[in-house]
């Protein structure tokens, strides 16, 4: 196993571009960015699910590379097949540095960046079998509830073999499938496998294990598709592999019965001390929710991604735990022409002490005079 690091001289650029500007997407996007890599921090749950994972015997051959994380949209979506309307593409899910450049959405980039390395290169001019891992975090666009972020983490693994070797196929697939599952869960975890579809792998399958009598999904994987290994400059008739990737969070959450997301962020003491993987999560005390609605008029152009980030920015992560849609609502007469009316549910709760209603009544009033501000609307 040999780490790459992958010359950040492009994303070096961008990020002093980002440093010069002031508006409020690149300030939030420097937030972002500035957030710790979990899958890299000593003590949390991420990053030992990606150490048991990268040390376990079946993938011992695999590679590291550690890829930027501010990347050109074309290598994110073209060369991995993703339809010309698929909605990653939007800059209503997908956070843009530039018109060409993105916050990195899947670490599946890394097989551009792998692929490209002169190493590599050579290896597979030899005919040589080649795989990598790549970890860290992911940016999109999303949703405030107990199970998202907008920032979150991914691993993804590949491994591409000469046909002289093998071909590789539906076979290798759920050995892989079933090593990642015995890697994460133990040997004696219960695990089915299920068709599934991806952009840039066919056949593809996903995994669901057996935890407290329930089936969860966890993984997708797949045989690469020809076209996109074509496209990466490796010769499809020469060359055959699988692939796999999935978000961290997810098993992390699954694992330890985690009632909230925000917790895996958490400096508090007595909560750090129980992410322990298979360790089922006490509550340390659970603070009472502050409930408040907003409703109001905006252009139809709105997007409640955006509106997501702006609450974010305001109130912050670590004080919202869930924001509704109660109704939206389209009435011409009523509100005029391309106007619509959008009514939300905010749940304030914060993971370390209890809120005051006076305080939250301050940020919501900050809330409704922001999206007066940013969005030009109308509070109802």
């Amino acid at each position: 196993m040999k780490e790459y690091i992958i010359p950040t001289d492009e994303e070096e650029k961008k990020l002093k571009d980002l440093n010069n500007r002031k508006d409020a997407d690149a300030l939030r996007m420097k937030r972002y960015l500035a957030m710790p890599d979990l899958s890299r921090t000593q003590g949390s749950p991420i990053a030992e699910i990606v150490n048991r994972i990268i040390c376990y015997p079946y993938f011992k051959d695999l590679d590291i590379i550690k890829t930027p994380e501010i990347v050109p949209a074309n290598i994110s979506f073209d060369l991995f097949d993703f339809p010309a309307d698929h909605p990653a593409r939007s800059k209503s899910d997908t956070y843009y540095v530039d018109d060409k450049n993105i916050l990195r959405t899947h670490t599946t980039v890394c097989w551009y960046y792998y692929l490209m390395h002169e190493e590599i290169k050579k290896r597979i001019a030899q005919n040589e079998p080649v795989g990598c891992f790549s970890f860290g975090k992911v940016y999109r666009k999303d949703e405030i509830d107990r199970n998202h972020m907008n920032v979150f983490h991914q691993i993804d693994g590949w491994f591409l073999a000469p046909k002289t070797l093998k071909t590789i196929g539906q076979k290798d697939l759920e050995e892989a499938l079933g090593n990642i599952a015995a890697a994460v869960f133990g040997p004696q975890i219960k695990y089915r496998l299920n068709k599934d579809t991806f952009p840039y792998t066919d056949p593809s399958l996903e995994m669901e294990v057996l935890i407290d009598d329930k089936w969860v999904e966890v993984v997708g994987c797949g045989v690469v598709k020809g076209s996109v290994l074509e496209k990466l400059g490796v010769d499809s008739k020469k060359y055959t592999g699988w692939a796999f990737g999935f978000g961290l969070e997810r098993l992390a959450i699954v694992s330890m019965s985690l009632p909230d997301i925000r917790l895996l962020w958490s400096e508090d003491e007595r909560i750090k001390k129980q992410l322990n993987l298979g360790q089922k999560y006490k509550e340390v005390s659970k603070y009472p929710p502050i409930v408040r609605d907003i409703s109001f008029i905006v252009d139809k152009n709105f997007v409640p991604n955006n509106y997501f980030d702006l609450i974010r920015e305001v109130i912050g992560e670590d004080l919202v735990e869930e924001v509704k849609l109660l109704d939206r609502y389209e009435d011409e007469q009523k509100f005029g022409k391309n106007k619509v009316s959008f009514a939300f549910r905010i749940i304030y709760r914060s993971l370390n002490r209890t809120l005051l209603s006076s305080e939250v009544d301050t940020m919501h009033k900050k809330l409704e005079d922001e999206t007066l501000r940013i969005f030009l609307a109308t509070i109802r």
